[in-house]
């Protein structure tokens, strides 16, 4: 099979009454999960922006036709990325009573898995969900949204949106370490620091932003992300 019809193979069920037969015999040094593994190596010590083909082939030590025998381009490569992170997310059987819990339960072991790969998250982005991991999840979400009766039209948008806010959000937290490791800037992310300089502006001018400097700094951890989370999530919950 040329890597077209390999991707397009990755991309359904198994059908026991079909056999597949390659129209060519390759030789075969590395599997398309050692890819994978390795993609995502490179990805954890040094960021996604590291990862291009040719140093995905180097890392192999292969050449970029070698590689290209197992996949297709680097859409398709970040596509298996994905379906890989996406392939560890455990999906709660639906509950009526907890939907809300569990959708942030899903979104929560999204932002884990790509907090652990920085940048990850932008191979997310504009991503067509054809992976079945990927669809799996897409799957288990839109199930867990229906049985909160959320209706079928919402819940779509409102799985799209969620994701987006997610891979967003590891994105941005992805460029904030990579610039403060970078270019020394870590000082500018640091809060007494955006304190003073709010307390600095004038009065007259930003009267707001210096009365509450204080809860415009605010937040530990995860707190804006579980607090955007259950905005968007009790929204659905109105409607």
């Amino acid at each position: 099979m040329d890597p077209r019809e390999r991707r397009a193979t990755r991309h359904q069920l198994p059908n026991p009454d079909v056999t597949i037969v390659p129209r060519r015999r390759r030789k075969t040094v590395f599997t398309v999960e050692q890819v994978v593994d390795t993609a995502l190596g490179v990805v954890a010590t040094e960021g996604y922006e590291a990862l291009t083909m040719r140093r995905l082939a180097g890392e192999l030590d292969t050449g970029p036709a070698s590689l290209y025998a197992h996949v297709v381009n680097k859409a398709d490569l970040d596509e298996l990325l994905i379906g890989r992170l996406c392939a560890e997310l455990v999906l709660p059987e639906p509950d009526p009573a907890a939907w809300r819990e569990q959708i942030r339960g899903v979104c929560v072991q999204m932002r884990d898995q790509y907090l652990k790969y920085p940048g990850i998250s932008r191979a997310a982005l504009a991503m067509v969900p054809t992976d079945l991991e990927i669809v799996r999840v897409n799957e288990g979400m839109l199930a867990i949204l229906l049985a909160g009766g959320v209706a079928p039209q919402a819940a779509a948008w409102a799985i799209d949106a969620l994701l987006l806010y997610v891979a967003a959000y590891c994105l941005e937290a992805s460029i904030a370490r990579q610039r403060a490791a970078d270019d020394d800037v870590a000082w500018v992310l640091d809060r007494d620091e955006l304190l003073r300089r709010f307390a600095a502006l004038p009065t007259e001018t930003f009267p707001h932003t210096t009365r509450h400097a204080a809860e415009l700094t605010a937040g530990e951890g995860h707190d804006r992300f579980d607090f955007t989370l259950g905005l968007m999530i009790d929204g659905l919950g109105r409607r």
